[in-house]
């Protein structure tokens, strides 16, 4: 009997030292540098609101933040690398919509989980699309395009950043909503389809509300519908697809920050109130959402699990309906 009553008071003590030594750990918090995967290029979005982010997280939490791009296989690269991180608040993620819920409905497997390996910390920001023709073109509204596209299956073209992006799978949900075959032609970046919509090598498009913006404001695209189930803050007189009739259209794009999963949540509430004060900055707000197009969400770790959830339901059933196939 005092064996068994010696073993648990060891393995009291024990977890009582593990619980206090993560209490430790997350009051002391950050004691070092922290790195930021971004999983593509430098210069894109994602990497633009990163580095924003972490100039002000850096002066938040008093330790550099530093941002590392490590791009490849469509996202899922650098996403991986942090899904296989220590969970210690030291690797962190700055995402996008691709890899976490379109990558694992389009790809038979990915190197990781979206739910199960992965501690969300905040929805960062929203973006959506806009449907945008030519100058030129002879298409006056939805009711011209999709007669067009009726009239002669396959003819209407539309371009995007390539399979998977939010403009291709904006188009597909287009297309299955009216009942119409389009040809989509990827690009390797939203800025090559554009320059051929304004050329009229291309119908038409579903451009990021931020690119399309200028050139709508200036006559050389005309917008008639954004993907979003809210209008565009910067094209308030462009309606949505949901208010022109076509129920449950939504094609928004998120940019958030997570961590490894096990990470201690005294970390993660640390770190979603750094991204909270990040996004009531004036100077955060004007590069992120009224220069750069997005919509500040800054949501709770727990509204960010749903909306991945959400969308990685909403994927999977658009990819199955509209049988898109990966390269």
């Amino acid at each position: 009997m005092r064996t068994t009553i010696q073993l648990a008071c060891v393995l009291a003590s024990c977890v009582a030292l593990t619980v206090a030594g993560g209490a430790a750990q997350a009051g002391t918090y950050p004691e070092k540098p922290i790195r930021l995967i971004v999983p593509y290029v430098a210069g894109g979005a994602a990497d633009i609101t990163a580095r924003v982010m972490a100039a002000h997280m850096t002066k938040d939490l008093g330790a550099t933040v530093v941002v590392e791009n490590k791009p490849g296989a469509n996202g899922m690269i650098g996403t991986d690398l942090v899904a296989k991180s220590a969970p210690d608040g030291y690797t962190l993620l700055l995402d996008a919509s691709g890899p976490l819920v379109v990558n694992p409905s389009l790809y038979a497997k990915t190197p990781y989980d979206p739910v199960k390996d992965f501690a969300p910390i905040s929805q960062i920001t929203s973006y959506q699309y806009v449907l945008v023709v030519p100058e030129a073109s002879k298409i006056q509204g939805l009711p011209d395009l999709i007669a067009a596209a009726k009239q002669a299956p396959g003819a209407v073209t539309y371009g995007s950043a390539g399979i998977g992006a939010g403009g291709h799978l904006a188009g597909e949900l287009f297309a299955v909503q009216t009942g119409t075959q389009l040809s989509h032609i990827p690009y390797k970046g939203n800025a090559q389809a554009l320059t051929d919509v304004l050329g009229g090598q291309l119908t038409f498009t579903f451009d990021t509300v931020v690119t399309a913006t200028p050139h709508i404001r200036s006559g050389k695209l005309r917008g008639y519908a954004v993907s979003g189930p809210r209008r565009a803050p910067g094209l308030p007189d462009i309606p949505t697809l949901q208010e022109l009739g076509y129920k449950d259209f939504e094609v928004t794009q998120f940019q958030g920050l997570l961590a490894p999963a096990g990470t201690d949540p005294a970390i993660i509430a640390r770190l979603h109130k750094a991204v909270q004060k990040a996004a009531h900055d004036p100077e955060v707000v004007f590069k992120l959402a009224t220069e750069g197009g997005n919509e500040m969400v800054a949501g709770t770790p727990e509204a960010f699990a749903v909306q991945i959830d959400e969308d990685l339901a909403r994927y999977r059933k658009l990819i199955k309906d509209a049988n898109v196939k990966a390269d």
